[in-house]
């Protein structure tokens, strides 16, 4: 395993443990911590490497379950209260709408958080070649889905970071 595959894993675990524990933090310092994590996340998925040795395709077994899930996201819309909701302007269906298509900070990050929380525990025990291909998946459900949704949730979380009503 490369360096930036390191990196992309021990990023990942620091998100996943920032977006457990975010009931027990101030949204100002949830906001900061995310806002810095979110990036590099981006930057290290974006470079994994897309080669991997088993010939079979590898996929990554779910593994969060859904009361898990729904618990994180609503510990994250409780955190954001009102802004939760922002007016998503990249969605697909957008182009065929006349009205504003509402997205959520908390189930975009719970998004995340359940590709990268898959993710991990399905490398925990992996051999070499097997957390090869498990980051291979990983790369390939970042291009086709997340790496938009990470996208998307950066403008408001931004948005919230530098208001003006935002502690210093």
């Amino acid at each position: 395993m490369n360096n930036n595959a390191l990196a992309f894993i021990a990023l990942g675990n620091e998100y996943c443990q920032a977006v457990e524990n975010a009931r027990e933090v101030e949204r100002h310092d949830f906001v900061l911590t995310i806002t810095r994590l979110l990036p590099r996340i981006y930057i290290a998925a974006s470079d994994l490497s897309a080669e991997s040795i088993l010939t079979e395709e590898m996929y990554i077994n779910p593994v969060l379950e859904e009361d898990y899930y729904e618990s994180v996201r609503l510990g994250l819309e409780q955190l954001f209260g009102p802004e939760d909701t922002y007016l998503e302007v990249f969605e697909d269906d957008m182009k065929y709408s006349d009205t504003p298509i509402a997205a959520s900070i908390a189930e975009g990050l719970t998004d995340i958080f359940q590709s990268l929380y898959n993710l991990l525990e399905n490398i925990k025990d992996a051999t070499d070649d097997m957390a090869q291909a498990l980051l291979v998946a990983a790369k390939e459900e970042f291009e086709s889905y997340w790496s938009r949704v990470l996208c998307n949730v950066m403008r408001p979380l931004n948005a919230i970071r530098f208001s003006p009503d935002a502690e210093e």
